[in-house]
């Protein structure tokens, strides 16, 4: 840990944390250490064995100094977090996390609006392991807490929600969950630990996909979970026993990205936020989901608990419906069409949230909630964005 760290603010600890001497030599950055053999010095030093925590050489798959910075550094920009584990994707991760708490015959609860895969996850792996999976509308609190039985072992949280950007109060559904005996997970990738702090927010584990903001460059695969102590000595066994590892060529990679992440969410907030309230005032749109807004719903929550956001929002459209919305997208030039975010570049995908919520679908959408879009703004310049959008709509009123 670097030497004052606990003092740094944000940005500082971004750039110093993980950046040990003894891993670092007289370079800036941790050299990319591929191997997957460790020899040891002779026999009785095989025999005493390596303590099974960063730091200390064993095999391959418990890392190298590349891996163990990354992971520190993490550690370092999550206020309250003892260590944590990565996972070759957001979604191992999820998983991870999961596994670590749950076992045959647990419920587990599961916020209406979760990101695809986690419902995926839910209500397909966990089910045939005998996990059973119950959802709530994340904007219920009374009927979130009614749902908790003697069975209930852990909650999964996200704010804002996948596709449809609520906000949900973290404080109070992570401390009913603790008074109720269960672990909460959320997923804080929107957010990270710069814009939302989970664990100081009473969150157990908080899981990031490292591919969006932390790599920042759309070129690596990877996932996190922080956590205290007491859950951060359990996941890392499970990961383990799972073969969880990343490649030091990522790990370098993340590491690079993490760096410059502030600077970068920075700008794609800022951006963003210019875009929202341009796109509040045009015809072709009905509701600007982005609760970094001031007067958007949960822009209240969203204002209480959160130091930062970033570039991922979604829009309704007025009308159109999907052919309109098909018309529009094609028509978009500085944009591509992808299924992720938190790069540098600017993206957009069709987004159907009224499908998506499947029990709990969010009751105040105006009528054509089907044709929705989700965007996230990347580093390019703002202006060039909205004159973008803005001949899109053109291409979309002509179709």
């Amino acid at each position: 840990m670097a030497k004052g760290s606990g003092r740094q603010r944000p940005g500082t600890r971004l750039v110093t944390a993980g950046r040990r001497a003894e891993w670092t030599g007289a370079a800036v950055n941790p050299p990319v250490w591929r191997t997957s053999t460790h020899l040891y010095e002779d026999s009785a030093d095989l025999a005493a064995g390596r303590p099974n925590a960063d730091g200390h050489f064993y095999y391959g798959r418990r890392g190298t100094p590349t891996q163990w910075a990354l992971a520190e550094a993490l550690t370092e920009i999550e206020p309250g977090a003892a260590g944590t584990v990565l996972y070759p994707s957001g979604v191992a991760a999820i998983a991870g996390a999961l596994l670590t708490v749950l076992k045959p015959g647990d419920v587990l609860l599961v916020t209406d609006n979760a990101y695809e895969p986690t419902r995926t996850l839910a209500n397909g792996l966990l089910k045939r392991m005998g996990i059973e999976t119950r959802y709530f509308d994340p904007l219920d609190i009374e009927g979130y807490a009614a749902l908790f039985c003697e069975r209930t072992a852990a909650v999964m949280l996200e704010s804002p929600g996948s596709l449809t950007m609520e906000v949900c109060d973290i404080p109070a559904l992570a401390r009913t969950a603790r008074e109720k005996g269960a672990v909460s997970v959320i997923d804080n990738t929107w957010a990270s630990a710069l814009g939302f702090p989970a664990l100081e927010r009473g969150c157990d584990i908080s899981v990031m996909s490292l591919t969006k903001h932390v790599g920042g460059h759309s070129d690596l695969m990877m996932g996190s979970a922080s956590a205290g102590e007491a859950w951060h000595s359990r996941l890392r066994p499970t990961a383990q026993s799972l073969g969880n590892v990343v490649s030091p060529d990522d790990a370098s990679l993340a590491l690079r990205g993490l760096r410059t992440m502030g600077v970068r969410l920075a700008q794609s907030t800022a951006s963003a936020l210019e875009i929202a309230r341009w796109l509040e005032t045009r015809p072709e749109v009905a509701r600007v989901l982005c609760p970094m807004l001031p007067g958007a719903a949960g822009n209240d929550l969203w204002a209480r608990d959160f130091t930062g956001g970033c570039g991922l929002f979604s829009v309704i459209l007025a009308g159109g419906g999907p052919d309109g919305r098909a018309a529009f997208i094609d028509a978009l030039e500085l944009f591509g069409i992808g299924y992720s975010w938190g790069g540098y570049e600017s993206l957009v995908v069709p987004a159907d949230p009224k499908r998506t919520a499947s029990e709990f679908p969010p009751s105040d959408l105006p009528d054509g909630a089907g044709a929705a879009i989700r965007f996230s703004i990347g580093l390019e310049d703002p202006r060039d964005l909205i004159a973008d959008i803005e001949q899109a709509f053109a291409a979309m009123e002509k179709q």
